[in-house]
């Protein structure tokens, strides 16, 4: 029987290059999924060294592919010759039903497809973790908010008085 092996903190790599924590606020996230990215030498090891952002970028479905628009990836400074561009569009990689449904959802009023994480998997595979998600509206953003400050001050109330 083969044992699954978590991605947890004794893993040497996995590992966390990007996360989009603005995305849980701006957005309602139905669903995620788990995408491969395809990336130049250059941009692998700077993603090792923890050069990126994706607070800015969003995924976009055009022409039957699934792309990453505007990510940043930093320069790596000891790639000379063969230097990527750091802001241009990367291919994500999903199977075809996959990329069927997020097209599907994408038509729907007001949804969008999210980065939310940017990683490396147990097998050292650089990933990207996509968020079909719905804009909130400032009251839903003020609820959240409120919601968080009250599980704070609880936890708080708990703690001083337990």
């Amino acid at each position: 029987m083969a044992q699954v092996k978590s991605a947890s903190k004794s893993d040497p790599n996995y590992k966390v290059v990007a996360e989009n924590r603005r995305a849980r606020y701006d957005y309602a996230i139905e669903t995620d999924l788990e995408c491969g990215i395809i990336l130049e030498g250059s941009e692998v090891k700077s993603l090792r060294e923890g050069g990126a952002n994706i607070a800015e970028s969003y995924a976009a479905v055009e022409d039957g592919e699934l792309w990453l628009v505007n990510g940043y990836i930093a320069p790596y400074k000891q790639a000379k010759t063969f230097q990527h561009e750091e802001r241009r569009r990367r291919k994500l990689l999903v199977s075809r039903k996959e990329l069927a449904d997020l097209w599907n959802a994408t038509q729907r009023k007001g949804m969008t497809l999210v980065p939310l994480v940017l990683y490396f998997n147990h097998r050292g595979m650089a990933k990207i973790k996509i968020g079909v998600a719905k804009g909130k509206k400032l009251h839903d953003k003020r609820e959240t908010s409120a919601k968080r400050d009250w599980s704070r001050q609880k936890s708080r109330l708990l703690k001083d008085n337990g």
